[in-house]
């Protein structure tokens, strides 16, 4: 039997000991060569593209001789206009990616030692660079879809002859909400939050390439999918797995967006869920992933010298 991809060399691509081992020249190397990984790490205006600038290290900005325009080494990508240290910065997208059920801002706040609010908008800040990262392109081959549903819990009331029965409509709190999953296998993840799962008909033909294989459970609404592409069934009743049809992919990733909820978060509110259940390894305009991007570079600008 394999080994766990988790349990490999290769998933522990970020370190937070590496991280917060670095001086804060080396975390400043370290961006820089993510930043400007298609130079070299030789830093360019991101307002004209002039390649040429006066290093100001008493300021830690340049300064383009182009158009003079002044730029640090995060201008123009999520964290620009950041007050954290860059390392801090490293510390933290290291923590997250390396969460396995999420992380809260509440423990960023005291594992960084800065205001709770300063944490929820850099988690923020990761998630949103997570989506942007992932939204490039339709999906390819063998496609896993789902829809489970979030948020909404209504609390018991004390006494038994006052409950009532919460799976009504009646009794809900009407913001429970569906999250889609299309899953490509051995690739990327898209995610969409709806009112209800049968919405996910259209986002799935919108963005899963047409000639795609798409693996669905028994839903009378993805009866539909049959009309854009081959479609393969799985009633779960009889099993998780046959004849070659699966869905375990969306509902493993399911099972860590509901641990994620039920175990770090506890509360998610509705406007937030989309950005809940982006949870992966970030990828920004900071650099194309952290570890990825320089490891293609053929070198690893977290490793001590």
């Amino acid at each position: 039997m394999s080994q766990h991809f988790l349990l490999s060399p290769a998933a522990k691509t970020l370190s937070l000991v590496k991280v917060m081992r670095m001086s804060h020249d080396e975390a400043r190397d370290a961006v820089r060569n993510i930043r400007f990984a298609d130079t070299d790490g030789a830093p360019y205006c991101p307002e004209c593209g002039c390649c040429e600038a006066y290093d100001l290290r008493t300021r830690q900005v340049y300064k383009c001789k182009g158009c003079a325009k002044q730029y640090s080494l995060t201008s123009g990508t999520i964290f620009a206009s950041r007050k954290l240290a860059i390392r801090d910065i490293l510390a933290a997208i290291a923590i997250f990616i390396n969460g396995a059920k999420g992380y809260s801002a509440l423990q960023l706040s005291r594992d960084l030692s800065v205001d709770y609010k300063t944490a929820f908008v850099l988690l923020h800040k990761v998630r949103e660079s997570i989506e942007i990262a992932r939204n490039e392109g339709a999906l390819s081959g063998s496609v896993e879809v789902d829809g489970a549903y979030f948020g909404g819990y209504v609390k018991p009331a004390n006494e038994k002859k006052d409950r009532k029965d919460r799976r009504k409509k009646i009794h809900q709190s009407g913001k429970r909400q569906s999250v889609i999953v299309m899953r490509e296998r051995g690739g990327r993840t898209i995610t969409y939050v709806t009112a209800t799962e049968a919405e996910g008909v259209a986002l799935v033909a919108a963005n899963v390439q047409h000639g795609s294989t798409v693996h669905a459970d028994e839903a009378s609404h993805w009866d539909k999918l049959a009309a854009y592409f081959p479609i393969k069934r799985i009633n779960h009743q009889i099993a998780y797995s046959k004849n070659g049809a699966c869905t375990n992919q969306a509902e493993s990733f399911f099972s860590r967006l509901r641990r994620a909820e039920v175990g770090t978060h506890h509360h998610i509110a509705g406007k937030y869920l989309g950005a809940y259940d982006n949870r992966s390894r970030p990828t920004s305009a900071l650099g194309r992933g952290l570890a990825t991007q320089a490891k293609a570079k053929g070198h690893d600008p977290f490793r001590q010298s």
